[in-house]
């Protein structure tokens, strides 16, 4: 009889499987999702590895809902993720950064319980000159009766996610998810075609070394905001400075922070006083994995997390990272009103029940 001795060797299926398995009740379904997202997010590199040659960057002659003009890749990267999760039957509705409105599964494919919102390619406007971009997703149980997705499934507070992560398209093309287990990270081996577990329960440095903010709407952030950026700098006397790296790539950013420690801010400012990144498609999936790294996030009034949608595109400042320089920003109160108008977004905290523990 051979025997089979234990290998370092983690595959991402693999390491879904065994991680179902501490689920009796598990259907199977949350794993799949995940797997296709590795199978999307291999598709989407090799997209983004061959554009300069393929003639798929720059710009299209259209814009996005959200005012945005598309890049080509967008436009590929979103119908890869659609045309990957729309016959599965594994979810009931998608939504995208790209698309105005709720994606629904076409009639004659049987829908699933789970939905699905997703930024296909964050930081596409700086693919021309190779700096890195990334996909965002994530997922959440359906809550409504009937088996087709609706509006009310999508606009569930991130607390109710059951499953975020990212893929990093950058030197290498990495991976990470979380179920709410741990936030977890795979690099594609690029001649085998699959991720391999490269950092298992990865935890964000207590001790943070980065700020990543862009500095160019420094006029326009309310007083709270600007000494809040002074004491991260150190320009206040208390602290010693953080070192300043701002890509301009969300996922860039992030994934820096995540694994060297550091904190990531997008306020609101008087151009835009409800903050300019997307809450179900940016903040919440990354705030999610950065709790279960050991991090926070908020908004400026609370935690991200809790915030309760009530539009698909909605935005909200973001300070996402090391936990002890996310709560630091509750020492400097933002006023009630950013700008004439706008109503005091602390409304949009209210108590949400923990999510349930996801069936894999």
């Amino acid at each position: 009889m051979v025997k089979h001795t234990a290998t370092s060797v983690v595959t991402i299926e693999r390491f879904i499987i065994e991680q179902e398995r501490m689920f009796p009740d598990a259907t199977g379904e949350l794993s799949g999702i995940l797997y296709d997202m590795a199978l999307v997010g291999k598709m989407i590199a090799n997209k983004v590895r061959s554009a300069g040659l393929a003639d798929i960057l720059g710009a299209t002659s259209d814009t996005n809902v959200q005012g945005e003009v598309q890049q080509k890749l967008d436009v590929i990267a979103n119908e890869i993720v659609v045309k990957a999760f729309d016959h599965g039957g594994r979810l009931c509705a998608m939504a995208s950064e790209e698309e105005e409105d709720i994606i629904h599964i076409p009639e004659g494919f049987r829908p699933g319980k789970y939905v699905l919102l997703f930024d296909p390619l964050d930081g596409s406007s700086n693919i021309d000159v190779n700096v890195p971009v990334g996909t965002i997703f994530s997922v959440f149980r359906k809550i409504t009766r009937g088996s087709h997705g609706e509006m009310e499934d999508l606009l569930q507070p991130g607390r109710r996610q059951v499953a975020a992560g990212y893929i990093l398209y950058g030197s290498s093309t990495m991976m990470v998810y979380t179920t709410g287990q741990g936030a977890h990270g795979f690099t594609l081996d690029p001649s085998i075609g699959e991720f391999l577990l490269s950092h298992p329960n990865i935890r964000i440095p207590a001790q943070a070394r980065y700020l990543s903010v862009n500095d160019a709407y420094e006029q326009d952030w309310p007083e709270p905001t600007r000494a809040l950026m002074r004491r991260y700098r150190g320009l206040d006397g208390e602290r010693k400075a953080l070192n300043v790296r701002y890509v301009g790539s969300l996922v860039a950013d992030f994934h820096r922070n995540l694994l060297g420690g550091g904190v990531f801010c997008y306020p609101a400012n008087n151009k835009s006083p409800n903050g300019k990144l997307r809450l179900l498609y940016e903040a919440n999936p990354l705030a999610f994995i950065a709790e279960q790294a050991g991090g926070a996030a908020c908004d400026g009034y609370g935690s991200i997390l809790d915030v309760q949608p009530t539009e698909l595109h909605q935005r909200t400042p973001l300070y996402l990272g090391s936990k002890d320089e996310v709560d630091l920003v509750s020492e400097f109160p933002l006023p009630k009103f950013v700008a004439p108008g706008i109503p005091e977004r602390r409304s949009a905290h209210r108590p949400v029940a923990p999510a349930p523990v996801p069936t894999v």
